[in-house]
């Protein structure tokens, strides 16, 4: 079933062209996208995710929601204490950087998740309508107990900068933003912009995952310098986390599309609004490690391996 999933995942337009741009980097191909275009693409993803997400919650009754949120609070507090004491203990990194990778394991990858969607939606899996609130959650929670974490290594004025990253960045942002232009609109008066944030969305995420596949590819030349611990963690802790997120979205209720989406994000791994939150409040962590594993290690493999994964154990425990 798994071996199933797998295939089909990757057999899809995102997937491949972010494999396609990696190899055309590794072969020294010039394939990226204007400088310009990445923001707009991103910018669009999130606001649109944030749109889809609220136009369903218009529709949600808050009885069905009571359980997620309180299963995405637990793994936002769980996930990150599983990444600071594993990059402890096996990597003998210092508190800082060990902060600065749970902060980064802790929070979540909304392109990851935004291929997920992708992916269940191509095999026809439906999965609840409040996910990309359960995203915002795992984004701001996450990162807050991993800065926690380092608080004694940090000065009061650096860390609520970081924490202020966070809830006023981009990301953050636009994704909420999205949920209450969705959730005040309302699905059928939203009809009319179907065509732009539904129909073109495949298309810009297959765009911007061309471009991804280019820095990922960058980054993975910094990989041989991060140690083979780093590289095992890199994959070791998407795949506990993940099965932890399969097992709370089990327990909430989730349909086995819901089970997939919170294995997926308790094991993905943010490059967007943790490195700018770390940078904050964490300068002295170095981001060759932090950012080459959550986009040089985690994201491909949880692209081409830990999606298809996440949804085979969502399918065994639901």
């Amino acid at each position: 079933m798994i071996s199933s999933a797998l295939v089909n995942g990757v057999l899809t337009a995102p997937v491949i062209a972010f494999l396609v741009a990696m190899l055309a980097t590794f072969l020294r191909f010039d394939i990226r996208l204007p400088d310009s275009l990445y923001p707009v693409l991103s910018s669009f993803l999130l606001l649109a995710i944030g749109i889809k997400g609220g136009k369903a919650l218009s529709e949600t009754s808050p009885a069905d929601m009571w359980k997620p949120l309180i299963a995405s609070l637990v793994l936002g507090f769980i996930t990150p204490l599983i990444a600071f004491y594993l990059f402890r203990l096996i990597t003998k990194f210092n508190v800082i950087n060990a902060a600065a990778l749970a902060a980064h394991y802790g929070s979540v990858s909304a392109v990851t998740f935004t291929v997920l969607l992708t992916s269940l939606e191509s095999r026809g899996m439906t999965y609840e309508s409040f996910a990309a609130g359960l995203l915002a959650i795992l984004e701001i929670v996450g990162i807050i107990v991993a800065l926690f974490l380092a608080r004694n290594a940090t000065q009061s004025g650096s860390w609520k900068s970081g924490l202020g990253e966070v809830i006023r960045g981009k990301s953050i942002t636009l994704l909420v933003a999205g949920l209450i232009i969705g959730a005040v609109v309302g699905k059928e008066r939203l009809m009319p912009v179907d065509p732009v944030f539904v129909g073109l969305f495949t298309g810009a995420l297959t765009l911007f995952l061309l471009e991804l596949g280019v820095v990922a590819a960058e980054r993975m030349r910094d990989v041989k310098e991060s140690g083979i611990r780093l590289v095992l963690l890199g994959i070791a802790i998407p795949l506990c986390n993940g099965f932890i997120g399969a097992a709370a979205g089990s327990l909430a209720g989730l349909s086995t599309g819901g089970v997939a989406i919170m294995a997926t994000l308790a094991g993905s791994a943010s490059y967007i609004a943790a490195p700018a939150a770390v940078k904050a409040a964490l300068p002295s962590a170095s981001p060759g490690i932090y950012v080459t594993a959550s986009l040089g290690i985690t994201f491909p493999f949880n692209l081409t391996i830990g999606i298809p994964t996440y949804i085979g154990m969502a399918n065994l425990l639901s």
